[in-house]
């Protein structure tokens, strides 16, 4: 994870290169934290593209109801909701 410290000295060499440009060991250390950053966001993403889990459509529930007692007891064949 990257902290709040090489965030702000990311942008800080970012306006430096922008406004005055930067020596070779500065370009280095953009790299090198840049790549950082990188790495951690798409861990970041992987990690929370796994923990996503894929649901059968077929036991979905179409409907919503406001109040658990709708009366309509077609709506529980085949559904596993917790609103019935």
């Amino acid at each position: 994870m990257v902290s709040k410290e090489q965030i702000a000295r990311i942008n800080e060499l970012y306006k430096k290169q922008k406004n005055d440009g930067l020596s070779e060991e500065e370009k280095k250390e953009q790299a090198y934290l840049r790549r950082l950053y990188i790495d951690s966001m798409k861990a970041n993403l992987k990690s929370q593209l796994d923990s996503i889990k894929i649901v059968d459509p077929s036991n979905y529930c179409n409907h919503q109801h406001k109040d658990k007692d709708c009366g309509h007891s077609d709506h529980n064949k085949g559904c596993n909701c917790e609103n019935h």
